[in-house]
């Protein structure tokens, strides 16, 4: 059985704004922007070289067996770049809010580059969604 995570819903006030963020700023490709339902409208963006997409939600019922999220409580998604330094040079010519270069070091998280999948730089959307970004040794298709 094959179970491929293609879609995480990511908590949001405005879908206007938040699109606008995710698509120009950090450049992800708008999928579809449709209205489903009377009220109830989807945004769905892919981050470049990607095979999980994100979705924007609005007037969505929530299922029993899943709950609704609060906007700016999603955490410590993750996405991979081959050139964290070329990544963070993009991202901060884009206006997204990126942290410094770290990576884990004897005291912690130190600033700088770390060893082959130890360096990473952080960023929060417009709600305070968090994400983080790690460099990998080579592209998702090749490990």
């Amino acid at each position: 059985m094959d179970l491929t995570l293609e879609v995480v819903p990511v908590p949001v006030t405005d879908l206007d704004r938040s699109k606008t963020f995710y698509a120009d700023a950090c450049g992800f490709q708008v999928d579809t922007d449709s209205e489903v339902a009377p009220g109830m409208r989807i945004i769905q963006l892919t981050p470049p070289g990607s095979r999980c997409s994100i979705a924007l939600l609005s007037g969505m019922p929530p299922h029993p067996d899943q709950p609704g999220m609060t906007p700016g409580t999603l955490h410590g998604l993750q996405l991979c770049v081959t050139d964290i330094a070329a990544a963070h040079k993009e991202l901060a010519a884009r206006s997204v809010p990126v942290s410094a270069v770290q990576h884990v070091g004897a005291t912690g998280w130190e600033d700088g580059k770390g060893e082959e999948w130890n360096s990473f730089m952080f960023f929060k959307d417009p709600d305070g969604n968090s994400w983080c970004v790690q460099e990998a040794p080579a592209p998702l298709s090749e490990r």
